[in-house]
Parts: C-alpha cells; structure tokens; sequence
C-alpha cells in the first residue's frame, strides 16, 4: 500500500470515529433526536423592571402598566422547539408573577407560566395549576416542547405537568419576571442554565 493510499486511510477512519464519537445533542425531556441551537435574543426592561445578567427585578408594587424584566428571543415558526431553564425565587413582596412566556407573534401571549405568593405555579390563561413548590430559594427547572399547529408541553423538573393544543403560526420564547393583569411586584426571579433544540 502507498503511503498516499495509507494516510487516506487514516484520514477517512479519524472522520468516522470523529462523526460516531460527537456527543449527541441530549435534551433533558422528551426523547432523542434534537440539535441545539442558540437563537438571539434581546432585552425588554419597561416601568419598574431591571434586568442585570440573569437577574430579573421588578422593583415596584404598581399593579397597573406594563412592569417587565425579560429576554425575548428569536421567532420560529415550524418544526419542534424546546426551551429549558431553571428559575429560582430569590425575593416575591407581590404574587402573580409571570415567569416564561410562548408568545404567539404578533397576536399576544399563547402560554404564561406565573407564579402566585406561596410557590403555586399556574397557567395565565385558564388558571390550570401546573405544579406547586415554587416557593423562594427553591430552583425549579422548566422545559417547553412547542410543536406549532399541534400542541405545547410543560415540564417541571422534568415531569410533563401541562399540556394545550396550539394553533400554527410564528412564536417566540421570553423568560424573567413579568407582572400578570391581576398581580404585582415587587419581585426578583434569577435564571440559569438556558438552553434551546429544534428537530
């Protein structure tokens, strides 16, 4: 065998253990098959909302106006999309706090996952509870799985907690802190371990 011939050999042998080697792009929830991705983002502080990091405050108990600290990300409008993040609760003086958003664009907020003085999670639209605990100083992870023109799941530390049919069209994902119609500050939510897959 020429060393030509050999080196190719040896190139060809590096690709394929290089492709069967990669690690896998494991989402936490909801089976394989998903490739991560990181889609841009930009911040929304209104009224009493501060943003510093992942650290989102609401310094204010107006219950009135638009108070908002939050990341809203890129829209997407087909395939499946899944969102996680962990929360934890460092301070609540108010309640009904809205915590992560799937907004359908430009029509208004599809699904609110708030929080109420006292750690019950819930869905804005309808009041379903989604899960309990969320008490300050506790860190809960929360995973969404949207699928547009199907349906949208919520997982909470990694148990399938609540699910709603969707309608298609374009959506975009926001996390932080956000005052609900009927609630109010002040409050700060910080955020961690943020991460995005499609398939």
């Amino acid at each position: 065998m020429s060393r030509k011939r050999a080196l190719a050999g040896v190139a060809a042998l590096c690709a394929a253990l290089s492709t069967t080697l990669a690690p896998a792009a494991t989402a936490q929830v909801d089976g394989g098959g998903w490739t991560s991705y990181s889609p841009s983002f930009n911040e929304q502080e209104r009224g009493c909302g501060q943003i510093n990091g992942l650290n989102f405050t609401l310094t204010c108990a107006t219950g009135s106006g638009d108070q908002r600290a939050e990341r809203r990300y890129a829209t997407y409008t087909g395939g499946t999309r899944q969102f996680e993040g962990s929360f934890r609760i460092s301070s609540l003086g108010g309640t009904r706090i809205s915590l992560k958003q799937t907004f359908q664009d430009p029509t208004g907020p599809f699904f609110m996952l708030a929080v109420e003085r006292g750690g019950r999670l819930y869905a804005v639209h309808g009041g379903d509870t989604v899960a309990t605990g969320a008490t300050v100083g506790t860190s809960v992870r929360v995973n969404t799985v949207h699928q547009p023109g199907n349906n949208h799941r919520t997982y909470i530390n990694g148990s399938l907690k609540n699910t709603v049919s969707s309608p298609g069209g374009s959506f975009y994902d926001k996390f932080g802190a956000y005052r609900t119609n009927s609630g109010a500050g002040p409050a700060t939510v910080v955020w961690s371990g943020i991460k995005f897959w499609r398939k």
